[in-house]
């Protein structure tokens, strides 16, 4: 029912509009006698609870940042079944993001294009939400994706960073240094890795006992994921999230006057499925088997998140075929991940 509804009215609406509607079926999922009700149908099966980050995670299929970015969503996600939500991309400082539109969707690619800007209200207001969160009686995992502030120079990153993790990291399951998004200027330079290494460094101390990851983007060089990877370990972080979003354009279905015309911004969705699985297992072959490694790009069924834990992937995220799936999609994975045990 839901894919009838997408092609016959979702579809035509602009999709960040379509995706604050879709927020308020969400948030309404996780309130008062509309979550006990959803709860019972949507609950995943104990057998798929996964221990990593010294946590428990009742499913190993979580939404990935980007789609919760000013934590107004997570008690409903949670109640729709997903295992873990990571909120954010969150910077120090409020910021509007880019000028709209700035996204949009391929639809014969079950695929976005998105040049949103880390728009958020910032790290204080996150961590007044997170607050409450953590009082909540039942919840899923939340993970806190930090970015850096747009109005911050690159040369002032690491501070501004320590910054948020400072704030936030003590409200968080655990903390995710972002440095692969390829919608704020100069942010994907921080992945070098004699940038990255002073400032994971730096962010791991603010961190504390919050265990902290690293996100990197799937258009690194096979030998850069290498590196990063061991970087990762050796610096002490608890995991790593492969992949961000792609600025790669090749084999889509869409024409290429449309594409062109979307313009800029991060690739999401199906055409991402085949790059994220390299980068998972460059990533898995050069970090020891006990170090976290969560893996997104492309990810759409549950047998997609089958193959990535059989290719070494602690947990699996998830955001595109939210769109195309609907509210029900973190049902189906689990179901379909039970059924096939």
């Amino acid at each position: 029912m839901y894919p009838l509804l997408f092609r016959s009215l979702l579809s035509r609406l602009d999709p960040e509009f379509a995706h604050h509607l879709g927020a308020l079926v969400i948030r309404a999922a996780g309130v008062g006698l509309v979550a006990s009700l959803v709860r019972p149908t949507t609950a995943a099966d104990p057998s798929l609870r996964v221990r990593a980050l010294g946590l428990t995670f009742d499913s190993p299929f979580g939404v990935a940042a980007g789609f919760d970015k000013n934590v107004t969503m997570v008690s409903g996600l949670g109640a729709l079944g997903f295992g873990h939500v990571e909120v954010g991309t969150v910077t120090s400082l409020p910021q509007p993001g880019n000028p709209k539109p700035r996204l949009f969707r391929l639809v014969a690619d079950r695929a976005v294009i998105n040049r949103m800007g880390f728009n958020n209200e910032g790290a204080q207001v996150a961590a007044r939400r997170l607050t409450r969160l953590r009082s909540a009686r039942r919840r899923p995992v939340i993970g806190v994706n930090i970015g850096k502030s747009r109005a911050v120079a690159v040369e002032d990153a690491t501070t501004d960073y320590v910054r948020s993790a400072r704030l936030l990291a003590p409200l968080a399951d655990y903390l995710v240094v972002n440095v692969s998004s390829p919608n704020t200027p100069g942010l994907r330079g921080l992945q070098a890795v004699e940038t990255l290494r002073p400032l994971l460094t730096a962010v791991l101390e603010a961190a504390g006992a919050t265990p902290l990851l690293v996100k990197i983007a799937p258009d690194l060089a096979d030998d850069e994921v290498g590196d990063i990877s061991r970087l990762a370990v050796d610096v002490g972080l608890a995991g790593l999230i492969a992949t961000n979003t792609t600025i790669g354009r090749g084999g889509l279905r869409t024409p290429a006057a449309t594409v062109e015309a979307a313009g800029a911004g991060g690739l999401s969705g199906a055409p991402l499925k085949a790059r994220a699985l390299e980068v998972l297992d460059l990533v898995r072959a050069a970090v020891p088997d006990d170090f976290v490694v969560i893996s997104a790009g492309g990810v759409d069924t549950a047998a997609d998140v089958r193959e990535r834990l059989a290719h070494g992937a602690t947990l699996v995220q998830g955001y595109t075929a939210f769109l195309y799936r609907g509210p029900l999609w973190a049902r189906q994975i689990n179901r379909g991940l039970v059924a096939r045990r």
